[in-house]
């Protein structure tokens, strides 16, 4: 069963901020083997999603405002899950908690922007985005820029 917790960076306490930086670590740069700057000065303008299972981590994402990421767009970013918890039906449940998150934080009617590699596009489309761009090198890896706009099925 997973448990659901929304923070902001300042209610993060040091162990739980520790646990997001580990997770994204393990998954973004080592498993990935892809060198980049995962700390980009964002997070301590996010909502933090965390899914705890018992006293594990096991999937996170973070809420961009309005206007962080691109003009006139929110964003979800830094979608991540632990290796045990891939091929579970995790992923949806995570993305889907995000996207109710979004709509409460920033708002069903502001576009949603996601800058998601392009190994996942399929999983995005699934969740009501749509390809805005062609695949292009991002971080070391191939990314595509997806938008759901506001009033799309979700």
């Amino acid at each position: 069963m997973i448990n659901w917790i929304t923070k902001t960076y300042d209610e993060l306490s040091k162990e739980e901020l520790y646990e997001i930086l580990r997770l994204r670590s393990e998954v973004f740069i080592v498993e990935q083997n892809c060198v980049y700057q995962d700390l980009d000065g964002r997070d301590q303008d996010c909502w933090h999603l965390m899914g705890r299972e018992g006293d594990c981590l096991a999937a996170y994402l973070r809420v961009l405002p309005k206007g962080l990421e691109k003009e006139g767009f929110g964003s979800l970013g830094r979608v991540v899950l632990a290796a045990d918890q891939r091929g579970t039906g995790l992923g949806h449940e995570l993305f889907a908690e995000g996207l109710r998150l979004y709509d409460e934080k920033v708002g069903a009617d502001v576009p949603l922007l996601i800058h998601a590699q392009s190994y996942l596009e399929n999983f995005y489309a699934q969740h009501g985005f749509m390809a805005t761009s062609e695949s292009h090198m991002f971080e070391g890896r191939p990314h595509t820029f997806m938008v759901r706009n506001p009033g799309s099925d979700k």
